[in-house]
């Protein structure tokens, strides 16, 4: 009768686990790697990063807010040219990937010249998550770093 008391709370405590490691799979869990800003040669600038989901819900990126500048916005390029979107997918379990020559933040109007070798700060803002800072190291006008 031991066995089976002892059984059945097993049995109970691998239910109530699995119902809990449940509950938080549609929920995004993001983290932010790889972020950039080539060092701007007139009054815009460029960010680059990506953005992990290791959770089991999606998001999206809604804005992104920074001192260097009162106008930043989100852009898509496709077929050549960019233009302005309102947000960014970030699927459950994959990323949201903002490099050159494809998605990216833009930086207008900026208030001050960030220079090689120091760091912008910026907040993004999802529609799920809370905000997450991050420090761009601002680098080399021509920068690209390869992928893997």
């Amino acid at each position: 009768m031991n066995r089976r008391t002892s059984l059945a709370a097993v049995i109970a405590l691998t239910a109530g686990l699995a119902l809990a490691g449940c509950s938080s799979d549609g929920k995004p869990e993001l983290k932010v790697s790889g972020g950039f800003m080539p060092q701007p040669v007139g009054d815009m600038a460029a960010g680059f990063l990506t953005v992990h989901n290791s959770g089991g819900g999606a998001d999206k990126l809604t804005t992104v807010t920074s001192d260097i500048s009162d106008d930043i916005t989100i852009h898509e390029s496709k077929n050549q040219t960019m233009q302005e979107v309102k947000a960014f997918d970030v699927p459950a379990d994959g990323e949201l990937d903002l490099e050159r020559g494809g998605n990216h933040i833009m930086f207008m109007k900026l208030k001050q010249q960030p220079k090689q070798g120091e760091k912008v700060t910026v907040e993004l803002r999802f529609e799920e998550s809370d905000p997450i800072r991050v420090e761009l190291p601002v680098k080399e006008p021509t920068y690209n770093p390869k992928k893997h």
